[in-house]
Parts: C-alpha cells; sequence; structure tokens
C-alpha cells in the first residue's frame, strides 16, 4: 500500500464523510453553532492544522534521519522534503483536519457539565505540574541514552510542553467539557492506530525496534505509535475546545486585563497628551 493510498483510504474518505454529515446537518437543521459554514470554527481547524505542520517537521525529520522509523522508498513519490516524504506532511495537515470534523460532528450531542470550581486556579496548576514532571522524566530517560526508550522519550518530551500550556490556561474547561474531549481523542486515536497497524503491515514504513521498548499492542502496533495518536489528537481537541469554548474568551480577557495592570504598575501611568490647540 503506498503512502498516498493509506492517506486517500484512512483519512480522505472519512473526511469526505465526515464532511458531507457536517453539511448536511447545517442544511436540515440550520446549525449555526460550530459548524461547517461558522467562519471562527474553520480558522479555528485551520490554524491548528498550520501549527501541527510547522511544530512537527522538525522532530519528524530527526526521527527520520535518526532512524527512529522509515519509509519504505518504493511506496512514496520519492518528494521530500529534508528527510520526510511529501506524503507525511500531508498527514500533519490532514489529522488535525480529521479530529476537528469529528469533534464538530459530535459537538451538539455533548453538553458541557456545570462546575463550581471552573475558575479555581489550583486545579490547573496542580495537573500542569504533574504533567511537568513527567515531561522532566522523559527528559532524564532521553538524555541518559538508554535505546529502547528513544521512541517514547522523543514523543513526550516534543509534545508534553504544549499541552502543560493548555492545562495551564484551561484545564477546568477542559474537565467541563470532559464527555465531548473524551469522545472526540478516544475514537480518532483507536481508528489511526488501526490504520497504523495496517500500514505496517503493509511495509509502507517501519519503527525501529532497536529504538521502541517492543511492545506491540495486538502482536503489530508498537506502543509508541498508540502514544503518538494519543498525543496529537489531544493536542488538536485540547486546543480546539479552549479557542471556541466561552469561558475562554472571558478567562483570556482577564488574563489580558491583568498583563496591562501590571504594565501599568511597573511602568506607571503613562500621561495623556496635551491636545494642540490653534495649530500651537
Amino acid at each position: 500500500m503506498t503512502y498516498f493510498g493509506f492517506l486517500l483510504r484512512f483519512l480522505g474518505i472519512p473526511l469526505v464523510i465526515l464532511a458531507a454529515l457536517l453539511a448536511w446537518r447545517w442544511r436540515q437543521q440550520g446549525y449555526s453553532g460550530a459548524g461547517p459554514t461558522n467562519p471562527p470554527t474553520w480558522a479555528a481547524i485551520l490554524l491548528h492544522a498550520l501549527i501541527a505542520l510547522v511544530y512537527t517537521t522538525p522532530w519528524d525529520n530527526y526521527l527520520v534521519a535518526t532512524r527512529v522509523w522509515w519509509y519504505n522508498p518504493a511506496l512514496v513519490t520519492g518528494i521530500t522534503l529534508g528527510y520526510v516524504p511529501i506524503e507525511e506532511y500531508t498527514f500533519f495537515v490532514l489529522q488535525p483536519v480529521l479530529s476537528g470534523f469529528w469533534l464538530l460532528f459530535l459537538a451538539p450531542y455533548n453538553r458541557p457539565v456545570s462546575l463550581a470550581w471552573l475558575h479555581v486556579t489550583s486545579w490547573r496548576i496542580w495537573t500542569a505540574a504533574v504533567g511537568l514532571v513527567i515531561w522532566i522524566g522523559s527528559l532524564v530517560l532521553l538524555l541518559s541514552g538508554w535505546t529502547p526508550g528513544t521512541y517514547l522519550a522523543l514523543e513526550l518530551v516534543w509534545a508534553l510542553p504544549p499541552i502543560l500550556l493548555q492545562l495551564v490556561f484551561g484545564m477546568d474547561i477542559l474537565w467541563r467539557y470532559r464527555r465531548l474531549v473524551a469522545a472526540a481523542i478516544l475514537p480518532v486515536t483507536i481508528y489511526l492506530s488501526v490504520a497504523d497497524a495496517l500500514a505496517i503491515g503493509f511495509g509502507t514504513w517501519t519503527i525501529n525496534p532497536a529504538r521502541s521498548l517492543g511492545v506491540l499492542l495486538g502482536g503489530v502496533l508498537p506502543l509508541e505509535e498508540f502514544v503518538f495518536f494519543l498525543l496529537t489528537n489531544t493536542l488538536v481537541i485540547f486546543g480546539l475546545v479552549l479557542l471556541l469554548a466561552s469561558e475562554s474568551r472571558s478567562r483570556f480577557q482577564a488574563i489580558r486585563r491583568q498583563l496591562s495592570f501590571a504594565r501599568i504598575s511597573a511602568y506607571g501611568v503613562p500621561k495623556k497628551s496635551r491636545p494642540i490647540k490653534d495649530g500651537r
């Protein structure tokens, strides 16, 4: 199976189906929320696709350059940017769009849970602190040079910093929408993991057994590949939910006011300029 054949079957077809379902629902129900014709929603999805492309490119090039994984040259077009084939960059863009469409499809059926402690800062800090400990442990593992832990450590060191920022900003908001978040992350993660296992079985790409733990899910899929899809889908869904939630907008405005107050406190209140009258 060629890499573009994989993209067509496992991402292209689901994207077309989800896009058709979203468009049909909008026409039938006049869906005016986060729907296929809502510009902020489209902008949020495209923004995440762009971020995924920019943020993942150097990391994935490093993986291929150091032989953490490799692709079959006979099953790609041969067009590469750096060490990575053009098909891989296409995947960087299509996966966030697939996750975003799935989130939009589920959104009307998942209502947020009302929580009295929605704005409690300590929950956000403690959750991020736990994540920071995991990140530090992953960094230590990577620097230790233990070869079987290379892929897993690289994944966690790469993906956890932006996730920590998301948790610091809005862990409580994400928890309020936890049903939607879980329903958006888990099915896509499992689906892409199964698709990935098939691609590995067809020899489209190979995970270096010397640089992975050797734990195979279902006897085929390396554990690190499941972790990769879990982390990337978490990044996308966390980001979209936080970007589109009304609670995030009010919190962002509060942060801006705090930053403005801190700047005024540090530099003083700027003096108003005396208006110029009669050319003087």
